[in-house]
């Protein structure tokens, strides 16, 4: 992929820049998926580093997430005579909207951040250049493994963390507001509709692009030696943050449309 030089200009005009070249680096590492060689071994590695070390931060998050909404909610809903629908409003938070963003913001605080700074590395080091003298593809070996990796990862720690988010909420609501586990159950289960497991599982595919192709392009881009990493670093976290709670916007939007006409 040609990288576009600029030393001069406003901040508009690098902004467009970097759209431009995030966008073609989305096109090539999705056109790479289904060309040779396949790396399957980085690719193991890949989801290895990114979802199996990520487990315990996302079981955490989630599991604490889900019993501070059952807390704050379950007392709040309790002046109202509603605690009993407890269960209802922390099944949908976390598959519909908690579960998603919040393991798409913990994998792209340690994932994101992880993969600009090794990237960034290779690149003042020379190492990208190296693997291009050798007829290497460094996108497709570099950028499409760890995309693939993203996309098979985070719907998988999404479940998991949805599922750990309701046990916690589940624990709340059993010891501190006295509901019946069986009574929680049914009622979990039943209001979860096919379209909220949708919608809570197409949000980590659309994040796993973000997290994948941001951080493989702010580490692509990287200039400056050791500083240049640092700022590829924090700039990746940064970005990928803000283009998550903007995706999520625009997805609820999107399915809220999609559903109400449906």
């Amino acid at each position: 992929m040609r990288k576009i030089e600029v030393r001069h200009g406003g901040i508009l005009e690098k902004g467009a820049i970097h759209t431009y070249e995030l966008f073609r680096l989305t096109i090539d590492s999705v056109r790479y998926m289904f060309t040779r060689p396949s790396y399957f071994d980085t690719i193991l590695e890949q989801m290895y580093q990114i979802g199996v070390r990520s487990l315990s931060i996302v079981l955490l998050t989630c599991f604490f997430t889900g019993m501070v909404l059952a807390l704050q909610t379950g007392y709040q809903i309790a002046r109202f005579g509603a605690k009993v629908y407890i269960g209802v409003v922390v099944a949908l938070s976390m598959v519909r909207e908690l579960g998603p963003v919040l393991t798409a913001l913990v994998v792209a605080g340690r994932v994101g951040a992880g993969i600009a700074a090794e990237l960034g590395s290779m690149q003042v080091t020379e190492q990208i250049d190296a693997m291009r003298a050798m007829a290497t593809n460094p996108v497709k070996k570099l950028v499409t493994t760890r995309l693939i990796a993203l996309l098979i990862m985070l719907p998988i720690l999404t479940i998991i963390g949805d599922i750990v988010g309701i046990v916690g909420g589940m624990l709340i609501s059993l010891y501190s507001l006295g509901l019946d586990f069986s009574f929680y159950k049914s009622t979990t289960i039943q209001a979860l509709a096919l379209q909220d497991i949708f919608t809570g599982l197409a949000k980590p595919v659309v994040f796993a692009f973000i997290i994948a192709l941001v951080g493989c392009h702010l580490g692509l881009s990287t200039t400056g030696g050791t500083e240049g990493v640092g700022k590829s670093t924090t700039m990746s976290v940064v970005t990928s943050s803000i283009l998550i709670f903007l995706f999520d916007f625009l997805l609820v939007k999107i399915f809220f449309l999609m559903f109400e006409t449906g």
